[in-house]
């Protein structure tokens, strides 16, 4: 099946607090909710979009949006369609990123680059031209960002969704990227031999660390802003995935059968969420993993 064509649609641009606006996914797949925050002398802007056509439509709307201030740019993780337009800003944005996302730009991006090209037509089309960015700035674990008046927190999670996770705090307002999205099962990019670098208990541990903070507003990867019930809903899917599939591989059952039960588990309770096929992934991921200790 094609996917649609994951283009960032700017106009749909969404005030979500004072000199803070969301261009939003609109729900369509491969297409990331996009953060711009303004302080009184710089803007950050928050992920690109998939490619140089989609990171033009975000330079440019950020650049009106900026009216003159400095531009930064930051990326949740390294994944096209949150980081693989970052090139377009260079030379009009600072580009900063923790220490592990750029060390999965460069060991991880241009695998990805071949493997979403050959998700189909429209996919590979959006990264015509791409080239992969090389961060301004580097920071190691967290970075604090004056905007003027306005100061942006980017904190490195450690490894989760992927090795390279961070998330951006500015007042009460947390992005997240693919730690969360709304609506639709965790995103679990488990693909062996090539990548096995998501971690179901490394990203539980993070989902719990970020739902006891309980920030007002919080802007997932994919899907509609929302509250903190977003991080809960998301901290408990993982753990009901890790305990019904450690239920069933502790009892020798083959692992078909673990995702066939679990899957039956999961669509049971949430059967209005989209993405069910990362169920499988998932499921396969916490097969792969043990307790600490």
């Amino acid at each position: 099946m094609e996917i649609a064509e994951p283009v960032v649609e700017v106009a749909g641009a969404v005030e979500i607090a004072p000199d803070l606006v969301v261009i939003p996914n609109h729900d369509v797949q491969l297409v990331p909710n996009i953060g711009v925050i303004g302080g009184r002398e710089a803007v950050l802007v928050v992920d690109t979009g998939m490619g140089p056509r989609n990171a033009a439509r975000v330079l440019e709307f950020a650049v009106e949006y900026a009216a003159g201030r400095r531009l930064y740019l930051t990326t949740s993780h390294f994944h096209p369609e949150h980081a693989f337009g970052a090139r377009t800003f260079a030379g009009e944005a600072s580009y900063l990123v923790n220490q592990a996302q750029a060390d999965d730009l460069v060991t991880k991006g241009p695998g990805y680059l071949e493997m979403f090209r050959g998700l189909g037509e429209t996919v590979a089309r959006e990264l015509e031209g791409v080239e992969l960015p090389q961060p301004d700035l580097v920071y190691a674990s967290a970075y604090s960002l004056d905007l003027g008046g306005r100061v942006v927190e980017l904190q490195a999670t450690g490894r989760g969704h992927s090795k390279g996770d961070q998330v951006i705090r500015v007042d009460d307002v947390l992005f997240t990227g693919d730690l969360v999205e709304a609506g639709q099962f965790a995103i679990f990019p488990w693909f062996p031999p090539y990548d096995v670098d998501v971690s179901g208990i490394d990203w539980l541990a993070v989902m719990e660390r970020l739902a006891a903070e309980a920030p007002r507003v919080v802007v997932p990867g994919h899907g509609g802003v929302g509250g903190p019930e977003l991080l809960s809903d998301t901290r408990d899917y993982l753990e009901l995935l890790r305990d019904e599939t450690w239920l069933r591989r502790d009892s020798a059952a083959d692992e078909e059968t673990i995702v066939a039960e679990v899957t039956e588990v999961m669509l049971r309770r949430h059967p209005e969420w989209a993405g069910r096929d990362w169920i499988d992934n998932g499921v396969r991921c916490l097969c792969s993993e043990h307790p600490a200790g």
